[in-house]
């Protein structure tokens, strides 16, 4: 299918792995124009092997002035912005929601969700005055099933979705077009790390602490396995085209049904 987004500027950010990197690819092979972004002394080798044609930069989402810079760079080598695909996130710090330090509440939203309000301050102004634009944002399943050790991520996640509601009523109108993507346990550095820390802990291999993670944290997950970043960047291309011109201020879910309500 052709998504109608040939020479559009695309923006990834936390754009060297995972559903980042993959959504490069996607919007790529569609003929969009990337500009990648990832945080300062990033290792860029794995996407030197599987794209040939980008630019990219390092930046400090944290810094509204980074963020000024990426924009910037956007307009002044490839013209413009008009798609923003905003991944950068981190998992924050477990355990008990009373245990955990302010530092720590603090990071999550720090970086998982005010760097989706500094990217969109300098992003959509740019996409307004084309009469065009796409935001995406990654959210999670714990925006709307939150898990008791991850209090910090639930609640940055939730956060970052009543963002992206609130944002699609104001831009709308302007066709700028504001929707999130909820991914459930995909297969990415920052769930490898995850199930280390749990293979370390039980004492198995990473194999088995997947298999009982399954089995005891995500029984709604009906594939039995992790996702695959590639499975949500597809979600992600679409919510980026011309193709989806009549969706605003939604959220998809691609979990495999680990989330275990309807989807209101």
């Amino acid at each position: 299918m052709d998504l109608k987004i040939q020479n559009r500027v695309a923006i990834i950010t936390g754009a060297s792995t995972g559903i980042g990197l993959e959504t490069a690819k996607v919007l790529a092979d569609e003929g969009a124009r990337l500009l990648l972004t990832d945080q300062p002394e990033t290792d860029w080798s794995n996407v030197e092997e599987q794209l040939s044609d980008y630019q990219s930069i390092e930046a400090d989402l944290t810094s509204q002035s980074d963020c000024q810079r990426v924009i910037e760079k956007a307009t002044d080598d490839l013209g413009g912005c008009d798609i923003l695909v905003h991944t950068a996130g981190i998992t924050g710090q477990k355990g008990h929601p009373l245990e955990v330090t302010d530092q720590a509440w603090q990071e999550a939203w720090e970086i998982d969700f005010f760097t989706a309000v500094r990217m969109c301050r300098v992003a959509v102004p740019a996409m307004r005055k084309g009469n065009w634009g796409r935001c995406v944002f990654i959210t999670s399943e714990n925006a709307v099933q939150p898990y008791v050790e991850e209090a910090v991520y639930n609640c940055a996640k939730a956060s970052l979705e009543c963002f992206v509601k609130s944002l699609s009523k104001a831009e709308g109108e302007h066709n700028v077009l504001i929707n999130s993507v909820a991914p459930a346990f995909i297969k990415t550095p920052m769930t490898d790390g995850m199930m280390q820390q749990r293979a370390d802990k039980n004492n198995v291999d990473v194999d088995e602490a997947v298999e009982t993670f399954l089995e005891e944290e995500r029984p709604g997950i009906t594939a039995n396995r992790r996702g695959r970043p590639e499975e949500v960047a597809s979600v992600i291309a679409l919510l980026c085209s011309e193709r989806a011109s009549f969706v605003n201020g939604s959220n998809y879910r691609v979990d495999s049904g680990s989330v275990m309500t309807a989807n209101y």
